[in-house]
């Protein structure tokens, strides 16, 4: 029996029949999603419906390009800071007609979203009010679905740090996880760091999440926090360029973060791409290496985020080791940094810079801001100074790794 004064009184068995029962009332369509616009539930028996909406439920979750239009339209961050439902008009180009949307409270967080598709008929002010009993109404049901969500997402992530510290090794044992935990599978996948100027707070996490629960460019398949990495085991979707798909998805969640909460100053990085989980420690252990040379040579690899981006940077923790072991010297170097000290030059960052710029003559003189002239004589000392011929591609690597290799030791 529906309550007279309240109609969402009544005890419903689903939140599927609590959109029913509100799209009875409002004769229009209904959809009800949680805070990352991933669909709950959604009224049946519907005569009309938009592609945004159609999208919406074949997918289970709003397409990326709604809620980016939604957020550049300032639908969302209205949203995000009233209770009282508001009307959002049509957005052609992503397929989004006439609706009315009211956000469900818990407290001070929003934790979900009713949408009321406007078909032949404006909704009215008595009709708003409605729409707006039936989010305070929603709020039990949607909390019953975060808390169960939660409870799986502790188990999941305590099983994800296992991974990554190699508690779990072989891939039959990993693969009877995902399936006992319901994780997609994918075919390749790498490990992926967001490292924080801070600590990492839960509304932190929160936005977080939220971004990464609404992008379609990868797969996330399992995340957790330690201080301030946000770590994810993502899986690209193509298989021909992977490593261009991954670069792209850090570029755009860096400037969503911007854009939308105002947070700057993000680290990222990304180890091998693999095939299969026994190499989820190792592939982390990549990406921490990545943070760690980006750390040293900050101008150098400002735009590689990728282990296997990093060239000669991926073999520098084992020449230094070999190094200080004493297996190896570059006279070269020394000459040069004896004649740089006795007679205040800067040949060695002049042959750095150099190659730093793939031997492009014009581009080093205007890093250095000398004239290309003065940079031939430059390279004619270093050659005739460190006994080295740079028509000898050998040598002249030996001798760029080893300026880095140097850099990198005062470092440690």
């Amino acid at each position: 029996m529906i309550h007279k004064e309240d109609p969402f009184k009544a005890n419903f068995d689903s939140l599927e029949e609590f959109a029913d029962r509100i799209s009875d009332l409002l004769q229009c369509p209904i959809t009800i999603e949680d805070a990352n616009h991933r669909l709950i539930a959604y009224s049946a028996h519907d005569d009309y419906t938009d592609p945004a909406r159609t999208a919406t439920i074949i997918s289970r979750r709003v397409p990326e390009k709604v809620i980016n239009s939604l957020w550049k339209t300032g639908v969302i961050p209205a949203l995000l800071s009233s209770e009282e439902p508001l009307r959002v008009e049509t957005i052609s180009d992503v397929g989004l007609g006439n609706r009315v949307a009211v956000s469900i409270w818990k407290n001070n967080e929003v934790i979900g979203f009713i949408w009321a598709l406007e078909t032949g008929r404006t909704l009215s002010k008595d009709d708003m009010e409605l729409l707006k009993k039936a989010a305070k109404a929603a709020k039990n049901k949607v909390l019953q679905l975060y808390m169960r969500k939660n409870k799986r997402e502790e188990r999941v992530q305590e099983f994800f740090w296992k991974l990554l510290t190699g508690h779990i090794k072989t891939n039959e044992e990993i693969h009877e996880n995902f399936s006992a935990m319901q994780i997609p599978a994918a075919p390749r996948f790498s490990v992926l760091v967001f490292r924080f100027a801070n600590g990492i707070t839960s509304d932190l996490e929160k936005q977080i999440s939220y971004i990464l629960q609404t992008t379609q460019q990868v797969q996330v398949l399992l995340y957790t926090v330690e201080r301030n990495d946000f770590i994810l085991l993502v899986a690209p979707k193509s298989a021909d360029q992977p490593l261009y798909e991954l670069n792209q998805f850090i570029s755009s969640f860096a400037t969503k973060m911007k854009e939308r909460f105002h947070i700057n100053s993000i680290q990222s990085s990304f180890g091998g791409i693999y095939e299969t989980f026994e190499y989820i420690e190792k592939s982390y252990k990549e990406a921490l290496t990545v943070l760690s040379m980006k750390e040293k040579f900050p101008e150098q690899i400002f735009s590689i985020y990728g282990y296997q981006q990093l060239g000669i940077y991926q073999f520098f923790d084992l020449l230094l080791e070999k190094k200080q072991q004493g297996e190896f010297a570059n006279s070269a170097l020394t000459k040069l940094q004896a004649y740089d000290e006795k007679h205040h030059t800067n040949l060695i960052e002049t042959y750095e810079a150099f190659f730093d710029h793939d031997s492009n003559v014009n581009e080093t003189a205007k890093a250095l801001n000398i004239h290309p002239n003065t940079l031939s004589y430059r390279l004619k000392r270093i050659a005739e100074i460190g006994e080295i011929d740079l028509h000898n591609m050998n040598q002249k690597v030996k001798l760029y790794i080893d300026i880095k290799l140097a850099k990198y030791e005062a470092l440690h």
